[in-house]
């Protein structure tokens, strides 16, 4: 076994334990271990690290190579990792840098979100809410185009306008665990914070098929973007149900990849 594999499968195990402990001992959820769907998300959890990133990861190469080309930096510094952003902003406090970041790359995300909610991009997009029975592990069925137009907008933006590079890059971790908390099967939404940060309640409304709930929580971590641009929906003492693509949408992973590249050529 490869340690590329090696280390997936572990991270699969150690996060399996840890959400079995907070779904079902903590959130004291009840159902099969192996629901409706398990199956799908498990190959995408092995499907996202050795193809999905071979193509995420050529998103930066375009923000790097212009600022190579304008030479800001070079080939060196890159590989090197001396090259630490520029301008106004990279002369910032790492500290202050790095809320920058999760505060922006959060409201590029945001809108990124709404655009795969719309026309051509939905198909794309609709893989990954065609989760019927959702909990962490649903947060890994991800279509490639998805996940690479998501980090391409989400990162070049930021590193264009000087911030440091490592720093941005840093953040994809935490957006990336964040994520697989939200899509968790809770009924947290933690209180008086409800409307700060986003939670499982929160999530999973935007995953809902309901008919109030469509198209609203598009915020992967804070909920003010929901809430200045008219998308938020949060009602008390109602949790979330339903949760699927309306009309259906293929439940195994080659049709689910393969569905919306079919639709483009039509």
């Amino acid at each position: 076994m490869s340690p590329s594999l090696k280390n997936t499968l572990i991270g699969l195990v150690l996060l399996s334990v840890l959400f079995f402990i907070i779904e079902r001992l903590i959130g004291k959820v009840r159902g099969p271990l192996i629901r409706r769907g398990w199956w799908t998300d498990v190959t995408y959890f092995f499907f996202t690290p050795f193809v999905t990133r071979v193509f995420t990861k050529s998103v930066f190469i375009l923000p790097a190579a212009l600022l190579i080309w304008c030479g800001v930096a070079s080939v060196a510094d890159f590989q090197s990792k001396a090259y630490t952003g520029f301008g106004p902003v990279a002369r910032q406090p790492i500290w202050l840098q790095a809320l920058e970041i999760y505060l922006l790359a959060d409201f590029f995300a945001y809108w990124t979100h709404r655009l795969f909610h719309r026309g051509k991009w939905w198909p794309f997009h609709a893989v990954h809410h065609s989760s019927e029975d959702l909990d962490w592990l649903s947060s890994v069925r991800v279509h490639p185009v998805n996940d690479m137009v998501n980090k391409f907008m989400q990162a070049t933006p930021l590193l264009l306008v000087g911030f440091n590079p490592w720093v941005t890059l840093s953040a994809a971790p935490f957006f990336t665990l964040y994520a697989i908390f939200i899509h968790a099967r809770l009924n947290w939404d933690f209180g008086p914070l409800r409307a700060v940060i986003a939670t499982p309640v929160f999530h999973r409304w935007h995953h809902s098929r309901q008919p109030e709930a469509m198209d609203k929580n598009f915020a992967g971590l804070f909920p003010i973007w929901d809430i200045l641009f008219g998308t938020y929906y949060m009602p008390r003492g109602r949790m979330p149900e339903d949760f699927g693509v309306a009309g259906g949408f293929p439940q195994d992973m080659p049709s689910q990849l393969w569905k919306p590249v079919r639709n483009l050529w039509r």
